[in-house]
């Protein structure tokens, strides 16, 4: 009984600091291209690039061979960018 009442503890506390992160890591642009320039792969296509994006706790979604991303009110394009650095080019 006492593994289960600490099992739900561990859980509970997983859920608090989950919903933190998620409001720090979508608050604003910044955070978004320091996600984008911290990886790499030429591979990534627009479904990749979202599933990745979605993830990490942003509205994305894979829009042709592009990714829109809502972000405060606002609607930015992410262009896999293949070979060049980072995973993608934004527009606002």
């Amino acid at each position: 009984m006492r593994w289960l009442k600490a099992i739900i503890a561990v859980c509970i506390l997983a859920v608090c600091l989950n919903s933190g992160m998620a409001l720090g890591e979508s608050e604003n642009i910044s955070g978004l291209k320091n996600l984008i320039i911290s990886f790499d792969d030429p591979g990534m296509n627009s479904h990749d690039l979202a599933f990745f994006l979605v993830t990490h706790n942003y509205d994305a979604t894979p829009v042709g061979s592009n990714v829109e991303v809502k972000l405060n009110a606002e609607v930015y394009w992410l262009t896999p960018n293949g070979e060049r650095l980072g995973l993608c080019d934004i527009k606002l």
